[in-house]
């Protein structure tokens, strides 16, 4: 009768360290419970997107390119040579490589600085606006300029249950909670996607807040995109320790007790 409690008890704590799919599925809304009723090639729900143009802070790094149709040997075309060419990629990466080294640093004050063009007010800006706002100064000196300015440090960091904690730099700054996570490599299946921290700093303090990756409304959330030098906190779900340090030493727990039965056995 003993041993049958004792199998009964291992059985009970064996289910309640298994995940189930509500756990680990994504922007949930009832999908999984009607499954088979989910119609198919057709839209089954719209949600409006609070998208926010990213803006220049103080310590950016920013690629700025002058491009012109004059020739190189054109005394007057400074603009092409005030910055080297640029090569950055379009995604995202774990490091900044040696466009990080080409880019253009804005000051403590929010200020870049070229020759000829003088000091210009960058943070507040989004990028588009830098753009427009450079090329109305570039433009004084050569009417068929175009500039092109791109963030080469939007960078956010991953910790806690996620496939290997580290800080990710992308080029593209209207990333979604998820594509950020997606970059860092994902969450682990022990990973609780109910209570997401998230770390965002805001001119001179800091918010902290949680969010539901879980659930389908999180897509009108206003902290769905990401924002530069976010960190992502992630907790583990409560089975962790079972899953992590009971059931890889079970093996030994059980050749121990079986070990110390033949030997209280053989000793009577």
């Amino acid at each position: 009768m003993n041993r049958i409690w004792l199998i009964f008890g291992l059985a009970l704590i064996a289910l309640s360290s298994c995940v189930p799919n509500r756990k680990l599925v994504y922007l949930q809304k009832d999908d999984l419970k009607n499954r088979d009723e989910i119609p198919k090639d057709t839209v089954l729900r719209t949600h409006q997107l609070k998208i926010r143009e990213y803006t220049i802070q103080p310590l950016d790094l920013l690629a700025i390119n002058f491009e012109t149709l004059s020739d190189e040997t054109d005394a007057f075309d400074f603009l092409s040579k005030l910055t080297p060419q640029q090569r950055t990629s379009s995604g995202g990466g774990s490091g900044g490589g040696n466009s990080a080294q080409n880019g253009i640093l804005v000051d403590g004050d929010g200020y870049i600085e070229f020759a000829v063009l003088g000091r210009m007010k960058m943070a507040g800006l989004t990028l588009f606006a830098a753009r427009d706002s450079l090329q109305a100064v570039a433009g004084k000196y050569l009417p068929d300029v175009v500039v092109r300015v791109r963030l080469l440090n939007f960078r956010f960091t991953l910790l806690g249950e996620v496939n290997g904690e580290r800080t990710v730099t992308s080029t593209n700054t209207r990333l979604t909670l998820m594509e950020a996570i997606g970059l860092g490599g994902g969450l682990g299946e022990l990973a609780d996607r109910t209570h997401i921290k998230v770390v965002r700093q805001v001119e001179n303090r800091t918010d902290v807040y949680y969010v539901n990756l879980l659930k389908e409304d999180f897509i009108e959330s206003p902290y769905y995109y990401v924002q530069q030098n976010d960190v992502i906190i992630v907790p583990p779900l409560k089975q962790r320790p079972f899953r992590k340090y009971f059931l890889p030493n079970l093996a030994v727990v059980t050749a121990l007790i079986s070990f110390t039965a033949l030997i209280i056995t053989l000793t009577r």
